[in-house]
């Protein structure tokens, strides 16, 4: 099958590449190298990938769509997966029109793309984010969403509801994906694992924001790939929304605890003020995804985090 991934060259994006490569899929990534962290890690990234007989990137961005449109007609995808995005609440507070525009017009652009290419199946990356800080858990996929709290949640809903009104009229089959917390080898330097993990094992201080009892639904990448993966090769259609999560939220202070285990060391942990735009906990309910992908998560945090310190220490992040 012929898959085109946007975000090709970052965390999740380069993970799925692999994992379809595995399985004989023939793959066009494409990234546009956002500045948002260093070039060099998503290089790294793709290094496997190159060397693959069915892989095939472009760097290209989102907003340019006429670049996009002339990839596309050349490379007639089956179907698209849609990881590209300006990702991350706090940033979002400082540049929110720059986070619609990529996120929403971005998107646009994604599905007028498979309408040129003859292309009817689009999955989207979306975010847990999009529920609020709701108080009803675990978190439903029929939950209203409409109370988001930062501009990056009401970028990630917006885009939701630009791919159904793309399914209503040009009958594009779409799949929403609503991300929970993914970590693991890759992930942004930026990240609470990765940033913890590099601030305990150089004895520096680790701030808690709030008083440590936010939990989140941290998800480790392959569990995020195998639901994927498994959408791709279903070939599912309609307009349908899947929440990917472990649904075992962690409480930060016991995040803490595991990652201090895995790297051997203490945490000099200080407090600060709850950030706007945070919310208190995630929570993914993910009985659709079982029944329909055969989603199982299997990592535990521990396993997660002990793989991601591993990976760490491999490449030299930390010591």
């Amino acid at each position: 099958m012929r898959v085109m991934v946007t975000g090709g060259a970052g965390f999740i994006g380069s993970h799925l590449c692999e994992a379809l490569l595995e399985r004989e899929h023939e793959i066009c990534g494409l990234d546009n190298f956002d500045p948002y962290y260093d070039r060099g890690i998503k290089e790294r990234n793709l290094a496997g990938c190159r060397e693959h007989r069915n892989f095939e990137f472009q760097e290209l961005d989102i907003l340019d769509w006429e670049s996009l449109k002339k990839l596309a007609r050349r490379f007639r995808p089956e179907v698209v997966v849609h990881l590209a995005a300006l990702a991350g609440v706090q940033p979002s507070l400082d540049r929110p029109k720059k986070y619609e525009e990529v996120n929403v017009r971005g998107t646009m652009n994604i599905m007028e793309m498979c309408l040129e290419a003859g292309c009817s199946r689009v999955l989207s990356a979306s975010s847990s984010s999009v529920y609020g800080d709701a108080s009803r858990v675990p978190f439903d996929e029929a939950d209203p969403c409409d109370r988001p709290v930062s501009p990056y949640a009401a970028s990630k809903r917006s885009a939701e509801l630009m791919a159904h009104t793309y399914h209503h009229i040009h009958g594009l089959d779409v799949a929403n994906l609503r991300f929970f917390t993914v970590y693991g080898p890759r992930q942004r330097p930026e990240m609470a694992i990765a940033k913890f993990t590099r601030l305990i094992a150089s004895e520096r201080p680790v701030t808690l924001y709030g008083d440590g009892s936010s939990s989140r639904d941290y998800t480790f990448v392959s569990d995020i790939v195998s639901g994927v993966v498994s959408l791709v090769e279903r070939r599912l259609g309609g307009y349908r929304i899947y929440n990917l999560g472990d649904s075992s939220p962690v409480r930060l202070s016991d995040l803490v605890t595991v990652i201090e285990h895995e790297v051997g060391r203490k945490a000099r942990i200080q407090y600060g003020e709850a950030r706007p735009g945070d919310v208190r906990r995630t929570w993914a309910a993910v009985d659709r995804a079982k029944q329909d992908l055969d989603y199982h998560p299997k990592v535990s945090i521990e396993q997660g985090v002990g793989r991601y310190v591993a990976w760490a220490k491999k490449i030299g992040a930390i010591s």
